[in-house]
Formats: structure tokens, C-alpha cells, sequence
């Protein structure tokens, strides 16, 4: 292995001797108290790639937690959810000391049910460390009571009815987990309102520059990249604020330019368009028409 490879574990059982910890009881799924993970391998490696999911809730962690660019503050409980193939790293010159819980679930578990699809349209899946779902007390009890329940059951005798009960306890942990992004987009007002100014005076620079005639209209990707964020995420949050998604907003934006120049300059629809990034005029006309009902001349008319 190189520096610059991440260590690959394969399987829960191989996760659980990573963290010298007992063998699991299921192979498939397991629920860990951290607790009983006390330290960190000698030679542990700089990233981490698991090939099942990892859905975690910690607090008062005194290792560092890197996920992509970013690293984790622990200082209150918080939730996060990495995918099969997703990189990560955890950091420490001392023994771990950390409360909370882990749930390992490899994708066989879920073969054959609705679950297996669904599990894959959760967008905090897909969502960067400092995206993390920040927990109240009574949000986290919660948690730990489904993450509990889920070990009780997989810890009875095995019968026809273990993977429909469990699978019926990750959904309503996912549903919670739902519930309370949307409450985390709501409550945490100053920083989102923070976000939005951010993207208000990012798409202003970005359509006053000259980029935008030489790269076209900025994608989603760049704008979330630019904010610092992932783009599931920053659509979420936008629609909770203003209703809108990013490329709407990006959209506004773009109209708004254009509606400026067709009032104000004597520059053609075409010149417009190729000014504002787009290869073909049509284009421009037809995407201007359907955010006002007008075409470009008929709204420059309008001014006449």
C-alpha cells in the first residue's frame, strides 16, 4: 500500500479486527458502542474506504476526523453517513476517547427489498463531512434507541422475522434522519442565510466578469465547489429558504443580466447570448422566453 492509495476494508468482520474488537454476531450488519474502541492501530493508514455503509453518532471525540477537505468538530453530538467507496481518515497521538454509536451495514444485507433502492435517493449520503447533522439530547436519544434496538434484534435467536424487523428500524432511521436535516436547514438560520448571501454575491462576480462569455453558465458542481459544499446539499438548503433550487437560482441570475443589457445597451440578442456564455442565440431566446413569457425583443420592445 502507498501513501497515496486508502486501505480498503472488505467486509464488517474485517472492520471489527481493524478495531480489535470480538467478531460481530451478523456479517452483515453491526452496531458498535464506541466505547469498546479504544485505540487505533499502530500503523493505521492516512484514508479509510469501507464496502458497506457507515452511519455513525458521536460526540467528545478526541481524534481528528477527515472526510474529503474537511474535518469534523465533536463537540456536540453530530451524525454523519458515508457510502460504500466513499474516502475517509481518522487521526490520533493518543488512545481514543469517544462516545456514541456506529452502524455498519454491508449491501447484501438489504438484497431483495424496496430498501436496496431507496437507501440510495438519501442525499445525506452523499453529503461532506462539514455537512454533518447536528443533534439536540432528545434527537440523539432517539437515535441510539433505534441504533439499540437493531443490535437487540440481530443479537436474538435468527427467525424469519430478524430482517423485516430490522429493516424496518433502518427505515425509520433514515426517515429521522430525514426529518432532522430538514429541522438542522430551518434552525440554523444565520449560517444558511451566511450561505445564500455567499451564492447572491457569487453568481453577481461571476455574471460581471468576463468568465462568463469564455466558460458559459457556471454548473451546479462549480457553484456548490465554490461555496464549499456538496450540490445535494446546497439544493436542499436552498429550497427550504427561497424555494428554488441552485440551478434556478443560477438561472434568475442570468436573466436578470440579460434583461439589464436588453434595456440599457444597444447590443444585439445575439451579442447578448455569446456575451453571457451561450454557443447558440436560439438557446438564449428560448430558456429567456420561458422564465418571462417574452422573447428578448419583445421584452426590449417593451421598453420602446
Amino acid at each position: 500500500m502507498t501513501k497515496t492509495e486508502p486501505y480498503r476494508i472488505k467486509s464488517i468482520a474485517e472492520w471489527h479486527q481493524f478495531r480489535y474488537l470480538p467478531k460481530p454476531e451478523h456479517p452483515l450488519i453491526s452496531v458498535i458502542n464506541f466505547e469498546n474502541v479504544t485505540r487505533l492501530r499502530d500503523d493505521e493508514p492516512k484514508s479509510i474506504v469501507n464496502n458497506f455503509y457507515s452511519i455513525a453518532l458521536k460526540r467528545s471525540f478526541n481524534a481528528k476526523m477527515k472526510y474529503g477537505q474537511q474535518e469534523y468538530d465533536f463537540d456536540e453530538g453530530v451524525m454523519f453517513f458515508i457510502s460504500p467507496g466513499q474516502v475517509f481518515s481518522i487521526e490520533a497521538d493518543t488512545a481514543i476517547q469517544h462516545k456514541g454509536w456506529s452502524l455498519l451495514l454491508h449491501p447484501d444485507f438489504l438484497w431483495n427489498t424496496p430498501l436496496a433502492q431507496k437507501i440510495k435517493q438519501y442525499e445525506y449520503f452523499s453529503y461532506a463531512v462539514h455537512e454533518a447533522l447536528h443533534l439536540s439530547p432528545k434527537e440523539e436519544t432517539m437515535i441510539a434507541g433505534i441504533l439499540q434496538n437493531i443490535e437487540q434484534e440481530y443479537h436474538s435467536n435468527i427467525d424469519k422475522f430478524s430482517q423485516d424487523v430490522i429493516i424496518a428500524q433502518l427505515e425509520l432511521l433514515f426517515t429521522y434522519s430525514e426529518r432532522f436535516y430538514q429541522r438542522q436547514f430551518i434552525t440554523r438560520k444565520i449560517t444558511n442565510h451566511q450561505v445564500l448571501n455567499r451564492l447572491e454575491k457569487l453568481l453577481a462576480n461571476y455574471f460581471n466578469s468576463d468568465v462568463i462569455s469564455k466558460q458559459g453558465l457556471p454548473t451546479v458542481q462549480y457553484i456548490a465547489d465554490s461555496l464549499n459544499l456538496s450540490p445535494s446539499y446546497l439544493s436542499g438548503l436552498l429550497k427550504v429558504l427561497t424555494g428554488q433550487s441552485t440551478q434556478q437560482h443560477i438561472h434568475d441570475k442570468l436573466i436578470e443580466k440579460a434583461k439589464e443589457q436588453l434595456s440599457v445597451t444597444a447590443l444585439s440578442v445575439s451579442e447578448i447570448a455569446y456575451s453571457l456564455g451561450f454557443e447558440h442565440p436560439q438557446s438564449f431566446s428560448k430558456l429567456f422566453k420561458s422564465k418571462t413569457d417574452l422573447s428578448p425583443l419583445e421584452f426590449r420592445q417593451s421598453f420602446n
